[in-house]
């Protein structure tokens, strides 16, 4: 797979595998065999940009992401890209199937968090170390302060924002420079794309989290679709919903079109469309199944010329779309 430089030298495969999916958000976990024969197919298919989080997991093993992306990669951690976050945890008394994020960004709160990170990652450092959402008792600056701290000690060597507004990106970045965003982005979730000019300026990339809309442009869900309503985020996602699946007719309709004429599929060629947007942007999609990873990644070699993008630009500007999720509420503790 062809490689995309984040900031200033990160180097990445052009697709990540966002990894939080085989422990949370989406049904039961995967038992730990198959996820990890899994991400072992996704490095041998060429992927090495490798995304996951200290609270990916369930109420019973909330670190468990981290141990199994750990325990996949440590027989090709020289060659692997490993992200993962730090800052927030869920309120797990909120009766919600998407529990709401309390942030904690304290820098006693980070220091305990990194440490605890690398050892359950079996490594001793982080490539990318993102403040998971920003926490309104402590400054960005503070924030930043601690990841210099870090870099300094090579316990991470990049660090990034999740979630982040260019407010928050800029005061970041002068106190430590900043690597990566790590935003929602995909066709039916485009607010971020304000950020572009800043990005380019500051020679930040976008690392683009549900860029497939949780699933949803795969072209592979319609009404009557049921999800576990005590384990799966869908059940509760509006673009899931029988009246969701109405509303973006039109926009399936031209993803299927296009992907007829390109030889592709839909998931392709959404994610095609933002990566020949911005040589910047890399798409972290995550999926179970070794066909859909082995799809994803052929979306690399998918070429869409500036005037096809304007084109779909346009289309999606003028479309009927149902709401889409848009991210777990935060509270205070």
């Amino acid at each position: 797979m062809k490689k995309i430089i984040l900031g200033a030298d990160l180097e990445v495969s052009a697709i990540g595998l966002g990894c939080m999916g085989f422990s949370h958000a989406y049904g039961a976990p995967t038992d730990t065999e198959t996820a990890i024969e899994s991400i072992h197919k996704a490095v041998e298919m060429g992927y090495d940009f490798f995304d996951t989080a200290e609270v990916y997991g369930t109420a019973d093993d909330p670190h468990q992401n981290e141990m199994l992306v750990g325990e996949a990669l440590k027989d090709v951690r020289d060659k692997a890209i490993i992200a993962t976050k730090f800052g927030v945890k869920f309120d797990l008394n909120s009766p919600e199937i998407n529990k709401p994020l309390i942030p904690d960004s304290r820098p006693e709160t980070i220091r305990s968090s990194v440490d605890a990170s690398l050892k359950r990652l079996g490594t001793d450092h982080i490539d990318l170390y993102y403040q998971h959402r920003a926490d309104p008792n402590v400054p960005v600056e503070e924030v930043a302060g601690v990841m210099s701290e870090l870099i300094k000690a090579g316990k991470i060597t990049h660090w990034g924002l999740s979630d982040a507004n260019e407010e928050q990106l800029r005061r970041a970045h002068k106190i430590c420079p900043v690597t990566a965003i790590q935003n929602r982005y995909s066709m039916m979730a485009r607010w971020h794309e304000n950020l572009f000019p800043v990005l380019e300026e500051l020679k930040i990339g976008f690392v683009a989290f549900s860029p497939l809309a949780n699933g949803f442009l795969s072209g592979k869900y319609g009404k009557g679709t049921q999800f576990d309503r005590t384990l799966d985020y869908r059940s509760a996602m509006p673009q899931f919903t029988d009246k969701g699946v109405e509303q973006n007719s039109a926009l399936l309709s031209l993803l299927n079109k296009i992907a007829a004429e390109k030889n592709a599929t839909p998931s392709q060629i959404s994610l095609a469309w933002m990566m020949c947007k911005k040589p910047y942007i890399v798409p972290i999609p995550g999926t179970r199944k070794t066909d859909r990873l082995r799809e994803n990644a052929a979306a690399a070699d998918i070429v869409l010329t500036s005037d096809e993008i304007a084109k779909i630009d346009r289309a999606l500007d003028n479309m009927e779309m149902s709401p889409v999720f848009g991210g777990s509420k935060i509270i205070k503790e």
